[in-house]
């Protein structure tokens, strides 16, 4: 400065880590049951790189019968909150989620339910 020009080269370099969720078991299989008997069970949701809290949202699948009618036959719950909170040291605690199937029609599915968060992870 003052007259006296120099320059400084500042090389940065970082990882980005975008937010994701496993889950715990990778996938899920419920068993055959009686027409319109409830079949449920829990996973665990394991959020990680998180750096704010945020909100796990679930689209359900909508099953569609041999005669045109449309069903939507699974249900979740959190039963501890479905909200991603990060604590005091860093950590992330994992949200348990029941995903239940309850159907007075028979049906058969092989598809994806979609766990997404406020950033639409």
């Amino acid at each position: 400065l003052n007259d006296n020009p120099s320059y400084y080269k500042i090389t940065l370099s970082g990882t980005v880590k975008s937010p994701k969720i496993n889950f715990d078991p990778p996938f899920l299989m419920l068993m055959p049951v009686p027409l319109d008997v409830k079949t449920e069970t829990a996973i665990n949701i394991i959020p990680q790189d998180y750096l704010r809290q945020s909100r796990i949202q679930v689209e359900l699948p909508e099953l569609e019968l041999e005669d045109g009618d449309r069903i939507y036959p699974f249900s979740v719950q959190f039963p501890e909150g479905q909200n991603i909170v990060l604590s005091s040291d860093d950590t992330i605690k994992e949200l348990i989620c029941h995903i239940s199937f309850r159907s007075s029609r028979p049906v058969s599915f092989l598809g994806s339910m979609f766990f997404i968060d406020e950033e639409e992870n």
